[in-house]
């Protein structure tokens, strides 16, 4: 199952940046103060690549990974300074760096049938690996109380642009579900399509854990700096500790 497909990713770019905007300051912070500040930087659910852009123009280099093709595309044009590539976070092989980041509950969605909590331990394990000693791990994950206590229906618009959001989640699953229908102007006309995406849900103080036994030092964060999480998210640092 794919998802951000073309006008998915261009309403996304065009209107719902604000997460990583808003945590850019903060993310740079972390790194900075982890002794971070410079070197590759591996970004997995790059998205459009704003993230990207930010990481350049703090002196960083930048390989953004996301399994959608047009929000690569987006990307390109966004952080032509970057490099991308188009692959299942599930299975990407990840390169020498010194910061993995995640931004935006990417490692909860389940574009890739394989996302699970023991995916995610192989993930951690790879970028252990990947990371330079003293290195960090960032991301964000929803957890299960992201499900709304009642189904919920959301409605946005755009100059050219209107999108439509219905949430539902299954708690015994702790599987969170989003249908979205959006309407885009293509020359006179609007264009209509549909996407489902499935997010598998995820207690941060057992990624923690999880995190904990690859050999990191780990926590969980309330907010990345003065950007404050939305309900049901939470952050968590990862640092590969120096040897000796």
């Amino acid at each position: 199952m794919r998802g951000y497909r073309e006008d998915v990713a261009y309403i996304h770019d065009s209107g719902f940046t604000d997460f990583a905007r808003d945590a850019a300051p903060g993310l740079l912070d972390i790194l900075r103060r982890h002794g971070v500040r410079s070197g590759l930087v591996v970004d997995l659910g790059c998205g459009s690549g704003l993230w990207a852009r930010e990481l350049n123009r703090a002196g960083y280099e930048v390989q953004g990974v996301d399994q959608s093709l047009s929000m690569i595309r987006i990307a390109r044009r966004v952080a032509p300074q970057a490099s991308f590539r188009v692959a299942s976070l599930a299975t990407v092989e990840l390169p020498a760096c010194h910061a993995i980041t995640s931004i935006g509950e990417c490692l909860n969605y389940n574009f890739d049938q394989r996302n699970s909590r023991v995916e995610l331990r192989r993930l951690f394990r790879r970028a252990y690996s990947a990371l330079h000693p003293g290195g960090v791990f960032i991301f964000d994950i929803a957890e299960p109380h992201r499900i709304p206590q009642n189904p919920e229906k959301k409605w946005s618009e755009g100059p050219d642009w209107a999108i439509l959001v219905s949430i539902e989640g299954e708690r015994a699953r702790a599987m969170l579900r989003r249908r979205i229908v959006t309407f885009r102007r293509i020359r006179k006309a609007f264009r209509r399509s549909e996407e489902t995406h499935l997010l598998r849900l995820y207690a941060a103080d057992d990624l923690v854990t999880d995190l904990t036994r690859c050999g990191f030092r780990a926590r969980k964060l309330k907010a990345y700096g003065r950007f404050q999480f939305p309900r049901g998210i939470a952050g968590i640092l990862a640092v590969k500790p120096h040897l000796g």
